[in-house]
C-alpha cells in the first residue's frame, strides 16, 4: 500500500497539496526539462529537490540536481524623511546570521516580510505598520530582485516611501505572536552609508536601497538639484 504524504497526497499542516508539482510544467526555456521534483520537507517552508535536463552552450544534455528552498515571495520598504535627510530602519535578532558569524545576531535593515497572499504593495504597508508604526502614503516601487538565486526562490519587491512624525502613528514592534521584537531605529542618511562600509549595515536589500537612494533616488544629486 502506498503510503500518503503530507503536503503532496493529504494537507500538510499549513493545508497544502501538491507541493512536489512546482517546476514541472516549465516550458520558458527549451534548453532545460524537468525531469522529477521531490519533496524534502515541508514545514513553515518548502525545500525540494529537483532533477533536470539541461542543454549546455556545445549542444550536449546533462542531468542535473538543485535544491530550493521556498518561502514565497517577500516585499521591503526603505523609509526616509527627504528634509531631515533621515531613514527609519528596523534592528531585530536574525537567528541565520548569528549562526554563520554576525558578532550578537542583532540585524539592522529595512521594514519587510513575506507577501502571504497580499499583492506586494499591500505587503509592504502591513509591514510598515506592523514593524514601524508608520502608516505609508505615496509608495516608489523601486526594483524587485532575487537574493540568494543559487538556492532561494523568494523575489523581494523593493519600495520606498517618505515618512514623517505625522505618519509615525503606531508603537511598531512587530506581532509578538509571531515572535516578532523589533525595535525603531532613525539615522541620518549619512550615518547608514557610513555603516554599509564599516559592516554594521549588511543586509543585502537594504543595502541596495540605500545605494539606489544615494544613485538615483531621495538623497542623489539629481534629486538636490529639483529643490527650490
Amino acid at each position: 500500500m502506498t503510503r500518503a504524504i503530507e503536503g503532496i497526497d493529504v494537507p500538510d499542516a499549513r493545508g497544502r497539496v501538491g507541493l512536489d508539482r512546482a517546476g514541472r510544467d516549465l516550458t520558458g526555456n527549451p534548453d532545460v526539462v524537468v525531469r522529477e521534483v521531490e519533496l524534502l520537507a515541508a514545514a513553515w517552508h518548502v525545500l525540494r529537490r529537483t532533477t533536470y535536463d539541461y542543454r549546455r552552450r556545445d549542444g550536449s544534455w546533462s542531468r542535473e540536481q538543485r535544491e530550493t528552498y521556498d518561502r514565497g515571495d517577500g516585499a521591503t520598504v526603505l523609509l526616509y524623511h527627504p528634509h531631515r535627510r533621515t531613514v527609519l530602519l528596523t534592528r531585530q535578532f536574525r537567528y541565520p546570521v548569528y549562526v554563520n558569524g554576525h558578532p550578537d545576531g542583532m540585524f539592522v535593515e529595512t521594514a519587510a516580510g513575506l507577501l502571504d497572499g497580499d499583492d506586494p504593495a499591500a505587503a509592504v504597508r502591513r509591514e510598515a505598520s506592523e514593524e514601524l508604526g508608520v502608516v505609508i502614503g505615496e509608495l516608489e516601487p523601486v526594483f524587485a530582485v532575487w537574493t540568494s538565486p543559487g538556492s532561494v526562490t523568494e523575489r523581494v519587491h523593493c519600495f520606498a516611501a517618505p515618512y514623517s512624525a505625522a505618519s509615525r502613528v503606531g508603537a511598531g514592534g512587530g506581532l509578538a505572536d509571531d515572535g516578532e521584537d523589533i525595535a525603531a531605529v532613525e539615522m541620518p542618511f549619512a550615518t547608514a552609508l557610513d555603516r554599509i562600509a564599516s559592516g554594521e549595515i549588511a543586509d543585502a536589500k537594504t543595502i541596495m536601497l540605500l545605494q539606489w537612494a544615494a544613485l538615483r533616488g531621495p538623497f542623489s544629486p539629481s534629486a538636490a538639484g529639483s529643490c527650490p
